[in-house]
């Protein structure tokens, strides 16, 4: 909890004045038995009505208030634990924010999304019962016992008995309940991620009649997932009935040692009904604080898991190899298994991005998606980059925004070690257009402004134009300003595609990624876009990721991938020569002639 205690710090008041408001309630609550013992001993033995209605106007007044203690203890937890948990739910948002694909791919979306929500709503129940009764119910009790033996001291040894029995009843189950939390956390991690999974799958799922399997699936990670809360409720459920064995004893054996010396005229009536009402505050408040602990414990277990986010390194971290500040003078060969006839001259003064000897591994992958990639595009070139699904394309483009870390060699931007750059100002110098074409509710205007926020309305007409994307935005009522539902949803899947494209092309940026991201284009609106990309006059450096050699047949270069691993580079005709790979794919997608399959 230490990571979690700042978030309290705005609430230094609430958190002293809830508890103190509880304590003054409890006071109150400790003073009644007192004064129902006057009444019965004095009023009513001695038929003193004036006495009996003045003590009863004392109960008023007390009821009266601790209610207003009870209200204003409530207002100040709640206020507290709100706040608290609004905190750090934006910190911890905040956090995922900042962390890099591999950071999100270590932690899983599935448990992220728990801990936002789950996890923080158990801290928050814990910071609000723990402010309202974890003080209050051991002051009643301790307080109970005090005034017991102030009331009758032979009496009173009863409490000595029972107290030890039900505290011991209370930690022994919380000690047995505590680590059965954390399973239970984890299972619901379990059904957060197929659910997500399921959602996200709705139409593959469909498609293929899968409805009962998932249903099944589904139906067995939540039964497991029930068992392990049925546990630890059975567990939490053996509380309300121990105590109460325990206390009734203790109430019985009140009872008759009360009887008796009542009988002999050692004890006082009004005594054994003040003893009796102590024994039952007891009783409800040792129940409210074995509830609170296990509130509290659950909160602790959700804490351990938020604060392992916190504790997370966010972002990338800055790296400085000795050669991170200059491009080098010569690049690597190309280890490329059929290379081309006269490469082109690699330009140390023109290379906007280079690949020098470059491996990468995923966490947790023993083969390598990517091995000893060395290559260079110069500004203005459409590189293009094709090869089997699997290959490592999507990697070798996620190295240069440096959303993945290389585990060997080195990315060069525009003369520059990506590790040794400000994330954002690299970034800013890059726009990446994702596989998964992502639009967000708002307008079309909302979501263009992404790539640039301080673009005119001219800036994003001719984003639009150049991703032929103009004529359908025009068409719709509002143009700009017309609705994008969540995710894009009120538009197809080409038009997806091109919002996304004029998104990244609002930023003006010297870097264009496009990450197969025409596959729901026809070839007459994808060779449109691709001509507009070579007249923009930002001039920018272009990587083009397909499957189809149509989409990439007139880039200045290809790049050929197979298993991680460069087997070709230069233009199309070459690569048809050169490269059996390349000669393979373009083969199993076009006719002899030229004819698309």
């Amino acid at each position: 909890m230490k990571k979690l205690f700042p978030f309290l710090k705005p609430y230094r008041k609430e958190t002293v004045f809830a508890p103190f408001f509880k304590l003054l309630e409890a006071c109150f609550d400790l003073l009644v038995p007192l004064i129902v013992k006057q009444i019965i001993d004095v009023g009513i033995q001695n038929e003193d009505k004036p006495y009996i209605w003045k003590m009863i106007g004392v109960l008023c007044v007390f009821a009266v208030v601790g209610l207003i203690c009870a209200l204003t203890a409530q207002y100040f937890a709640a206020r507290a634990a709100v706040g608290f948990g609004t905190s750090l739910r934006s910190a911890l948002f905040c956090k995922i924010q900042s962390f890099s694909y591999a950071e999100t791919d270590r932690s899983g979306v599935d448990t992220l999304i728990t801990r936002m929500t789950s996890d923080v709503n158990q801290i928050q129940s814990g910071i609000n019962m723990t402010l309202r009764l974890l003080l209050r119910s051991p002051i009643i009790v301790l307080g109970a016992v005090i005034l017991a033996f102030t009331v009758d001291t032979t009496g009173a040894l009863i409490f000595v008995v029972v107290i030890p029995l039900l505290a011991a009843v209370v930690f022994t189950l919380l000690l047995i309940g505590f680590p059965l939390y954390h399973r239970v956390q984890k299972d619901l991690d379990h059904v957060t991620g197929l659910t997500r999974e399921t959602l996200t799958g709705v139409r593959v799922i469909r498609a293929f009649r899968r409805e009962e399997e998932e249903t099944e699936r589904f139906d067995k990670a939540n039964r497991e997932h029930r068992r392990a809360q049925k546990l630890v409720g059975n567990i939490s459920a053996l509380m309300n009935p121990l105590t109460l064995l325990l206390v009734d004893g203790g109430l019985i054996a009140l009872l008759l040692s009360g009887a008796i010396r009542v009988e002999s005229g050692a004890m006082s009536t009004g005594s054994v009904i003040a003893l009796t009402n102590y024994m039952a505050q007891i009783l409800i408040e040792l129940i409210k604080f074995a509830n609170t602990v296990f509130i509290v414990n659950k909160a602790l277990v959700s804490a351990k898991r938020v604060e392992n986010v916190l504790e997370t390194p966010g972002g990338m971290p800055v790296k400085y190899p000795e050669n991170s500040q200059k491009t080098p003078e010569k690049f690597p060969e190309n280890p490329i298994k059929n290379p081309i006839e006269n490469p082109p001259k690699n330009s140390k003064s023109n290379a906007v991005v280079a690949f020098e000897n470059v491996s990468m591994t995923y966490e947790g992958n023993a083969a390598p998606s990517l091995s000893h990639i060395c290559f260079s595009a110069n500004a203005g070139e459409v590189i293009g980059i094709i090869g089997s699904t699997g290959s490592g394309k999507s990697t070798l483009v996620n190295l240069i925004p440096r959303f993945y870390d290389v585990t060997e060699g080195s990315v060069f931007v525009l003369g520059k070690d990506v590790r040794a750059w400000d994330l954002s100002k690299l970034r800013a110098q890059i726009g990446v257009v994702p596989q998964k074409a992502v639009l967000f509710r708002g307008t079309v205007r909302s979501n263009l402004l992404w790539g640039n926020e301080n673009a005119t309305d001219e800036d994003l007409w001719a984003a639009l134009e150049a991703a032929q994307a103009k004529d359908f935005v025009a068409e719709k009522e509002g143009g700009l300003d017309a609705p994008v539902a969540q995710n894009g949803k009120n538009f197809s899947g080409g038009q997806r595609q091109r919002l996304t494209v004029a998104r990244a092309l609002v930023r003006k940026a010297k870097i264009l990624i496009l990450d197969d991201s025409a596959s729901a284009l026809d070839y007459a609106t994808e060779a449109a876009l691709r001509a507009a990309l070579r007249s923009l006059p930002e001039n920018p450096t272009v990587f083009i990721i397909s499957q189809r050699t149509a989409s990439i047949r007139h880039a200045d270069r290809i790049l050929v991938l197979e298993d991680g691993q460069a087997v070709g580079i230069g233009t199309h005709a070459e690569l048809l020569k050169n490269c059996p790979v390349y000669r393979e794919i373009y083969d199993s997608q076009f006719k002899k002639g030229g004819e698309p399959v």
